[in-house]
């Protein structure tokens, strides 16, 4: 026999049993398949070869997959998938330290297209798809892929989530996606903004009332966590929730039921719990503000958004994604950015974030007179012409930014709340340009 060198394999060595259709899409993809039915023993590699284990959790009980954590903790070098199904996303402790130590993950049933995508990836020596663009969500920054990656990684672990970053830069969007990622998908996704709930009707908001529970209830009604059955829950700006109903909650996510307002029987509920909040709980909790035993309750899987400033290269990149979806729904003319666009989007700090920019694009496209929106279009200061004019233009911009929010202070009564509705911007937005323009409300008031 004549010597040589002999030919890599590409081999998925897949702890469990494959699916014909998985062991069939992956041969016609060039991979062989070596199935392993218990996570022990030595595994023997051939030099050379390409090799990727796959960690399937679809049928793992407790011992199982402490077995599979020791097996990859001795395997470090390996580059391990993992899948996982509702059976094991109720293993949440287990589960999730083994996604932590894989490169991706899959629900059952398997994507196979993503699956070869990834492994394809993987002989390419690029990152898996766990780094790329989830449904809604965009973005290249180094910022943004450790939140993806994250976020990937919190979907199928069915345990609470808290959410936290500035307004405007994306909570709810984070949250749909860890809905559409978990084993829920099919269930409802209901978003509440606790901040938005009459005070008096929280509880009833939440958990529901019976007949004759208080003035004008004349029906019973089911509250938004017993109608999200099976789906998840999102509890957008959860530090705005009194804590009558902080407490009510929190005996939700300790023993799975509620009681409707006006009845003292438990009723079961099976919903998810996603939180998100812009305030700083811990400050809240340290105030008497917000329960402590709350706050560790939702802290369990934590996913801060990054601002848009802190998203290095995604801008330019997020405003073609809105402006491309604007097209699609609405005639105009904008079809890209110009320089001074482009450049006066790099400079802006962008204090409202996302939605901010979302705001600034739709109205540059609809105003913009050329394929190419400007800078004046998005309202944005351009670049220094070289006449003064530009520094003048920020300054007058900048005066009168103040005197609309002093007006409105002044017209609401320095009510924050009031003001923010009257202005269309969050609360947190009518604090920062009171502190960007040195306006200290205890004097105004």
């Amino acid at each position: 026999m004549q010597s040589g060198a002999v030919a890599a394999r590409r081999c998925v060595i897949w702890f469990g049993e494959p699916s014909a259709s998985e062991r069939n899409a992956l041969a016609q993809s060039g991979w062989s398949v070596r199935s392993v039915n218990a996570p022990g023993g030595e595994l023997r590699v051939r030099g050379g070869d390409i090799v990727v284990a796959m960690a399937d959790l679809r049928e793992s009980d407790d011992r199982g997959l402490d077995a599979m954590g020791e097996l990859m903790a001795a395997h470090p070098r390996l580059i391990w998938l993992a899948l996982v199904s509702s059976r094991t996303s109720a293993q949440a402790p287990r589960v999730q330290r083994i996604l932590q130590a894989s490169v991706d993950f899959f629900t059952a049933p398997v994507d196979l297209g993503r699956l070869i995508d990834t492994l394809g990836t993987i002989v390419g020596g690029k990152p898996p798809a766990s780094g790329g663009d989830i449904d809604g969500i965009v973005g290249r920054s180094p910022a943004m892929r450790a939140t993806l990656s994250r976020l990937r990684k919190f979907a199928p672990v069915d345990l609470p989530v808290l959410i936290t970053g500035e307004t405007g830069t994306g909570k709810e969007g984070a949250a749909k996606a860890l809905h559409q990622l978990s084993v829920r998908s099919g269930k409802p996704f209901v978003a509440i903004n606790c901040g938005a709930l009459p005070v008096n009707l929280v509880q009833s908001e939440l958990f529901g009332h019976e007949r004759g529970a208080f003035t004008g209830a004349n029906a019973r009604r089911i509250g938004h966590i017993e109608s999200a059955a099976g789906g998840t829950v999102f509890l957008d700006e959860i530090g705005d929730l009194p804590l009558d109903a902080q407490t009510s909650l929190l005996r939700f996510l300790q023993e799975g039921t509620i009681e409707r307002l006006g009845s003292s029987q438990s009723i079961r509920a099976d919903a998810r719990v996603i939180a998100a909040t812009h305030v700083d709980l811990e400050h809240a909790v340290a105030a008497g503000r917000f329960r402590e035993d709350l706050y560790y309750r939702l802290n369990v899987l934590r996913l801060p958004m990054p601002s848009l400033r802190e998203r290095e290269g995604d801008v330019e990149l997020l405003a073609q994604y809105f402006l491309d979806r604007f097209r699609e729904h609405h005639a105009c003319r904008a079809r890209g950015f110009g320089p001074s666009a482009r450049a006066a989007m790099r400079r802006f700090g962008w204090p409202g974030n996302v939605r901010e920019l979302i705001n600034r694009v739709q109205r540059a496209a609809v105003i913009a007179e050329d394929a190419l929106v400007s800078a004046a279009d998005l309202d944005l200061p351009g670049a220094d012409s070289g006449n003064g004019s530009a520094p003048a233009l920020g300054v007058a911009r900048v005066t009168a930014e103040r005197e609309a929010i002093m007006k409105c202070l002044r017209e609401s009564r320095f009510n924050i709340s009031e003001c923010a509705r009257r202005l269309r911007i969050s609360r947190v937005t009518v604090y920062r340009l009171c502190k960007k323009h040195r306006l200290a409300l205890d004097e105004l008031r």
